[in-house]
């Protein structure tokens, strides 16, 4: 039944109340199969519909960004100064060896908590890959096959849109030697896997 036709105008308006209504970021698929389910509308459309809504919010206060999951509003970043301010309660503040476990897991996924803690050189406490999994930034993916079969640990859809990222390809770069130092100490024969 999907023979109904709407103007570009109004495509542009239910994309821009549909995902501004959301309460999580909508990708194009389930614009395309859910909200515009009953409308011959081309994938095409919804592209040009989506370019048109970021272009109009460009010099606004907000903007539509891809994320993840898909496409939601945010408010600029350099307003934050400001809209803080509409919070009384601050952000958590992590610790640094949660943070550090949150980027060995997104830099080199999957990855067993016995490497973590091989390239972190300390034991990464249960706490930590508990906070990480409650916040859903992170998930077990699998099992490697080592005795013990530890948990395999990789990012989520919830991580890539809590940090504004598209893709881990959006990650910074981390500097060469960095990369390399954390290379040698995941190759190193003398640590061995712990059962988990």
């Amino acid at each position: 039944m999907a023979s109904r036709r709407i103007s570009d105008e109004q495509l542009v308006e239910i994309i821009e109340a549909a995902i501004f209504v959301a309460s999580k970021p909508l990708s194009k698929r389930q614009l395309k199969d859910v909200v515009l389910a009953d409308l011959a509308i081309s994938m095409a459309r919804i592209n040009d519909a989506i370019d048109t809504i970021q272009i109009h919010f460009q010099t606004r206060g907000i903007r539509l960004v891809e994320v993840g999951s898909g496409y939601r509003f945010q408010a600029c970043s350099s307003l934050s100064p400001w809209l803080n301010n509409l919070w009384q309660e601050r952000a958590p503040k992590y610790s640094r060896a949660l943070l550090e476990t949150l980027s060995l897991i997104a830099y080199r996924q999957p990855i067993t908590r016995g490497e973590i803690e091989q390239v972190r050189g300390v034991t990464t406490g249960s706490n930590i890959i508990k906070t990480l999994l409650e916040r859903e930034w992170v998930k077990v993916v699998g099992h490697k096959e080592v005795p013990g079969k530890p948990a395999l640990y990789a990012t989520t859809k919830q991580f890539l849109d809590y940090f504004s990222l598209t893709g881990l390809d959006n990650l910074p770069a981390l500097p060469s030697d960095q990369q390399s130092k954390i290379n040698q100490l995941m190759s190193d024969p003398s640590v061995r896997e712990p059962s988990e």
